[in-house]
């Protein structure tokens, strides 16, 4: 729930909330946190890399090795990781995401995510594209920032792309929004 969590209200990508430390993560008593992402932990082939590890640990995506993004993160993110921290504790090396033997989640979460769309969505929603991949919340997250009104180098900003990569892939409209954009169209 925890790394669904992470990509749905802060926009993360899989790797970079895989690779969350406890001292990336400020998540006070009450109100809004913050990430510090400045490591993604991508699933890769083991044999294209160097320890052999099926996770690499990288840079953030365009962006220099040591560039840090700071990601304002909700009080229903802030209050989720709390409750997977003292549940679940945390890895050897501060990770907040491990797998049941305390190493690198895996994609295996894919699989979950396969098998809660079919509890949570109708069969014809299940048959469309609708939250295909965990990653569509990530795109989901920043379409709503965007349909929402907030400005578009904020979104991106926390996203982690520039504005035309904001706008040429996360633009999208929103299931149920319809109404709201009628409310806002001016009409001649």
């Amino acid at each position: 729930m925890a790394l669904f969590a992470c990509m749905y209200y802060a926009a993360l990508r899989p790797a970079e909330a895989i690779a969350l430390r406890r001292e990336d993560c400020d998540l006070p008593a009450t109100g809004w946190g913050r990430f510090l992402i400045d490591v993604s932990r991508p699933e890769v082939n083991r044999q294209w890399t160097d320890t052999g590890d099926t996770h690499e640990e990288r840079g953030l995506k365009h962006r220099g090795r040591d560039d840090v993004r700071p990601v304002l993160i909700p009080p229903t993110l802030v209050k989720t990781l709390r409750q997977h921290i003292d549940e679940f504790g945390l890895g050897p090396d501060g990770r907040l995401l491990q797998s049941e033997r305390g190493g690198v989640a895996s994609t295996a979460y894919t699989e979950v995510w396969q098998e809660a769309r079919k509890l949570a969505l109708t069969p014809s929603q299940v048959a469309s594209p609708l939250a295909k991949r965990p990653y569509d919340l990530r795109h989901a997250t920043v379409s709503l920032w965007l349909n929402a009104g907030v400005a578009a180098p904020e979104v991106a900003e926390r996203a982690g792309h520039s504005v035309d990569v904001l706008l040429r892939v996360y633009a999208k409209c929103i299931d149920g929004q319809q109404e709201n954009a009628n409310r806002r169209m001016p009409t001649p």
